[in-house]
């Protein structure tokens, strides 16, 4: 049997970007992710805001933009780590 023809590809996780909201954690940082949505019916953009719990091992300011992506679970809620700071 031919490992290399049942092996799955492994797809990256994308990249996310957003603004610093939050660093009063330990190793933990809360980012603010914003994205423009169309309502189905009146064909309206609105924008959509989700937070999301950061491992980093840095410091980070307030208002600092941050890019970051999905990784394993690192505890209850973190399951992005950063990547680089802009």
């Amino acid at each position: 049997m031919n490992t290399q023809a049942t092996a799955q590809k492994v797809k990256k996780a994308p990249k996310m970007s957003g603004v610093v909201v939050s660093n009063k954690m330990v190793k933990t940082i809360v980012v603010a992710v914003d994205t423009l949505k169309t309502h189905p019916k009146y064909l309206k953009q609105y924008r959509s805001t989700k937070k999301y719990k950061v491992h980093t091992e840095g410091n980070h300011a307030i208002g600092e933009k941050v890019v970051f992506q999905e990784c394993r679970p690192i505890s209850k809620d973190k399951r992005h780590k950063i990547v680089t700071e802009e």
